[in-house]
């Protein structure tokens, strides 16, 4: 018999978001597969989890999905965790359950901590519907302009510390200073941080902290007001 793979959320910042259901599958299953395993070993331990993990990230190659589908194939059941949050958004999760969907593979969602829909809930903006484009391109942005200009909803990315201030200058340039955006910092953290103010502001107040404290905090949730 085939084994299952149980893609377990995990949480995004304050280790109390995570699930009865979720601490319960990382027990049972025989192997979790997981971004980066030094940073998933100290969730395991913060629950007293005895497990044993294996690496699957961006860079891991195609033998690396057929090594896990060798394992389902004798019967074992894995867990899919990423370092914070959902598996299979924005990560190669997708990938792996796309590959494993042509052997018949179960896949079976452990729902939990997303920094996608924790930011949405927050903005304030109207949200019955939107737009999702994962990290912000580095390169050929000006397509995701073209794409968004055209939409009438609100446009939610990641973006990084190192890259924010950059990618805030393109968007006044297009849409103008007075365009709002949200943007969540450390999102359940102990120095979380949220900004609902227009371009302009949201530019200034990090290139603030950016002098006051040498960098713009944690990755960063962002969502463009339609």
């Amino acid at each position: 018999m085939l084994g299952n793979l149980y893609l377990v959320a995990t949480p995004i910042g304050n280790l109390e978001d995570i699930t009865f259901r979720a601490i319960k599958t990382l027990k049972e299953v025989d192997l979790i597969l997981c971004e980066d395993t030094r940073v998933t070993q100290k969730l395991l331990d913060h629950f007293d989890i005895q497990n044993n993990t294996l690496s699957y990230h961006q860079q891991s190659n195609p033998a690396k999905m057929h090594e896990i589908f060798k394992l389902l194939q004798e019967g074992k059941n894995l867990a899919l965790v990423t370092d914070a949050g959902t598996p299979g958004i924005s990560d190669p999760g997708n990938e792996l359950i796309n590959f494993l969907n042509q052997f018949n593979i179960k896949t079976i969602s452990i729902p939990g901590a997303s920094s996608l829909t924790s930011a949405l809930s927050i903005s304030g903006f109207n949200i019955s519907t939107f737009m999702f484009i994962g990290f912000w391109p580095k390169k050929k942005a000006h397509k995701t302009i073209e794409k968004i200009k055209s939409l009438d909803c609100p446009v939610v990315f990641f973006e990084s510390p190192f890259r924010i201030s950059k990618t805030l200058n393109l968007l006044i340039t297009e849409f103008g200073e007075d365009k709002r955006i949200f943007i969540g910092q450390e999102l359940t953290k102990m120095h979380e941080r949220t900004l609902r103010t227009s371009l302009l502001n949201a530019k200034l107040e990090l290139e603030k902290e950016q002098k006051e404290l040498g960098r713009v905090k944690g990755e960063l949730v962002c969502i463009l007001e339609g």
